[in-house]
């Protein structure tokens, strides 16, 4: 492979959807005029991967982080300069795999805190699954940035969860309702921006319409793999 460019290693398959849309976001929005142009991408879709949620929230923690730095040492090996990973709530193990790898992985929910921070922003939503939203992956980042993180109550929780793990899971499409119930929620609480904290949520926005109001992750970890790699971004 050339390795005038970056080479990117999608660690994939949390879920297989969510991996296809990132994958989708990279060609999107790549500045490129022919096949020659566009990033060089190696993407391992694992979906033997263990439930991050289920494994962070029931004793299961190290199962998960040492099949995600396999795959992790399988793309380094396979001859990758930088690893994404489109799943949200895997970053629990982030400093413990790059600590474990030579190439960096990039870091999304930094990049999305650091994108929050650019924007003006100062109290924001978090839209996540219950592993992320427990151990405080985004609260920590927002805090340390000076910004102020909103979670959900258990009842628009179960609701983000459902969204999650009973429609977009399945292949549905994801409930119009239900996320209304929870934009209600968190314009009352009076955030000027939500996170979606979960690559389900950026396939429900890629399936719906919604507002700049909503920063997806999985959009700021899109744009900093392009960039990352030596490429433009194409305006959309």
């Amino acid at each position: 492979m050339n390795n005038k460019e970056g080479i990117l290693g999608v660690l994939g398959g949390m879920g297989p959807q969510a991996t296809n849309t990132f994958y989708q976001r990279i060609i999107d929005r790549t500045q490129a005029e022919t096949d020659q142009e566009h990033l060089q991408v190696l993407i391992w879709s694992d979906a033997k991967i263990p439930d991050r949620t289920a494994g962070i929230l029931g004793g299961r923690q190290e199962e998960v982080f040492r099949h995600l730095l396999a795959d992790a040492q399988l793309l380094e090996r396979a001859g990758c300069t930088v690893l994404a990973v489109p799943c949200n709530t895997s970053h629990f193990f982030a400093d413990r795999i790059q600590a474990e790898i030579a190439i960096p992985i990039l870091h999304m929910p930094r990049l999305t805190v650091k994108a929050i921070l650019a924007a003006g922003k100062k109290t924001v939503g978090i839209l996540a699954t219950d592993g992320t939203i427990r151990t405080g992956i985004y609260q920590k980042e927002l805090e340390a940035a000076g910004l102020t993180p909103v979670t959900p109550p258990e009842h628009i929780q179960k609701t983000v969860m459902s969204i999650i793990y009973d429609e977009i899971k399945r292949g549905e499409t994801g409930s119009r309702e239900k996320f209304a119930e929870i934009d209600n929620f968190l314009r009352e609480a009076g955030c000027d921006c939500a996170i979606l904290g979960c690559t389900e949520l950026s396939v429900y926005r890629n399936l719906h319409s919604l507002p700049p109001y909503y920063i997806d992750a999985m959009e700021v970890l899109a744009e900093e793999a392009i960039l990352h790699c030596g490429k433009k971004l194409r305006n959309v």
